[in-house]
């Protein structure tokens, strides 16, 4: 096994050397402390590794995005969002008898009890849906056994992915004010989702096929992106034994802030700060390569992805065709389309690779397929719960597990006498 040294105060440390599947090299720091009483600083864990896990691989110098080995662009090629949750959570694609199986229980558990109704009735209608998303997530404990046999354990993973769309499409139509719609034994995955959000009593919604397709492709790119945010998070949660519904409960606030998966969201408000000042996008192109004007370009870059997101490279493709069959007559989603052709064209944005990245194609298609912007991060948000399960599920079963517990650099005051003031 090859090591790392370091020399601290004049002592040489030996430390582990690990290596993955696909070369990436890490030391392993677990003894640092019990052998030298220092601890390693690292502000918000970018070099740290807190786990091996066997789920998801990016190579963001490359742009290489797989799922349990498959390449994304082949996923998102071929496969149905419920073929990737089972991949993602079992380890391998289903056979057809497995993935029919599959497909019937997510069927058969997608209502929920009807107890919880009321639960929306006590929300204002004013809620945002992210917020009755996280909730109506953990109430789920208060229904359904939590215990640690494997059979239950399997069962609440189903009722999870099975209601979270439902949960989901309820609190859009608590949002607006229209009656809930129930799902339907005969749609896909997500043809019952957008079948339960525009559904109205009045009228029978047909769900169109270029809204299906484009809405599974989101879901499947959207599974899972490794040791995210709110991945991480999920895990944090769960390494204290917590169950799978409060796990993903938390998984969804931290999905919920507006540097993860709020970030598409902040593309259309930027589309409509420009479209309120008149359209002129270039104004501000030119305010972003300023770096004294305070403006960021949002859906531009990735904090992982150096060279470029294989998920915006796809999305851009389905965006184009979506615009194109649907014939959107959209001020903001014109403004989008000349924004990305000029930053694509212009030196500055492409010498830094700051390329659109697959939150400013997601907000584009959203908004297209007539998704309001407070469903962005739920739409997200029911994406990655295959990706969340998978990780809570992979680290209750890993035997070296051990509950999260970090350290820090303390800065505050040192040591000093409590004087006691004269009270009566």
């Amino acid at each position: 096994m090859s090591t790392a040294k370091l020399i601290l105060e004049g002592r040489e440390l030996e430390l582990p050397v690990v290596v993955g599947t696909e070369n990436e090299t890490g030391i392993d720091i677990s003894s640092l402390r019990a052998k030298s009483m220092a601890i390693t600083l690292d502000p918000g864990y970018g070099n740290t590794g807190a786990c091996r896990s066997a789920i998801t691989f990016i190579d963001g110098e490359k742009g290489i995005l797989r799922y349990r080995g498959y390449p994304i662009e082949e996923l998102a090629r071929g496969a149905r969002f419920t073929e990737v949750c089972y991949l993602l959570i079992h380890g391998h694609l289903p056979s057809q008898d497995e993935l029919d199986g599959f497909r019937h229980l997510l069927t058969y558990h997608s209502m929920i009890h009807e107890d919880m109704k009321k639960f929306f009735e006590g929300y204002s209608h004013s809620a945002h849906p992210m917020a009755i998303l996280s909730s109506m997530v953990s109430a789920l404990s208060t229904y359904y056994p939590i215990t640690a046999s494997d059979a239950d354990i399997d069962l609440n993973i189903i009722r999870l992915l099975a209601k979270a769309k439902t949960i989901a499409a309820f609190a859009y139509k608590k949002s607006i004010g229209q009656p809930f719609s129930y799902p339907k034994n005969d749609l896909s995955y997500t043809a019952n989702l957008l079948h339960m959000m525009f559904s109205v009593p009045t009228e029978q919604y047909e769900v169109p096929a270029v809204l299906d397709d484009v809405l599974n492709l989101l879901l499947v790119l959207h599974a899972d992106h490794e040791q995210n945010c709110s991945t991480s998070t999920v895990r944090l949660v769960g390494s204290s034994d917590a169950n799978l519904f409060a796990s993903v409960a938390a998984g969804i606030c931290a999905l919920w802030g507006r540097l993860h998966g709020g970030a598409n969201q902040n593309v259309i408000e930027m589309l409509k700060m420009m479209h309120d000042d008149g359209g002129d996008f270039r104004k501000y192109l030119d305010k972003a390569k300023d770096s004294g004007s305070g403006f960021r370009l949002m859906g531009f870059g990735h904090r992982v992805y150096k060279n470029f997101d294989p998920r915006a490279t796809i999305l851009k493709e389905a965006a184009d065709k979506v615009l194109s069959d649907l014939h959107v007559d959209d001020p903001l989603l014109e403004i989008a389309k000349n924004l990305e052709e000029a930053a694509l064209e212009d030196d500055y944005f492409v010498e830094r690779k700051l390329y659109p990245n697959v939150d400013f194609y997601s907000g584009i298609i959203y908004r297209a397929m007539g998704i309001p912007t407070d469903m962005f991060t739920v739409i997200f948000a029911l994406g990655r719960i295959p990706g969340w399960v998978a990780h809570w599920k992979e680290l209750r079963q890993d035997p070296d597990r051990r509950i999260g517990r970090p350290r820090q650099i303390y800065v505050g005051e040192p040591q000093r006498a409590f004087v006691p003031m004269n009270r009566r």
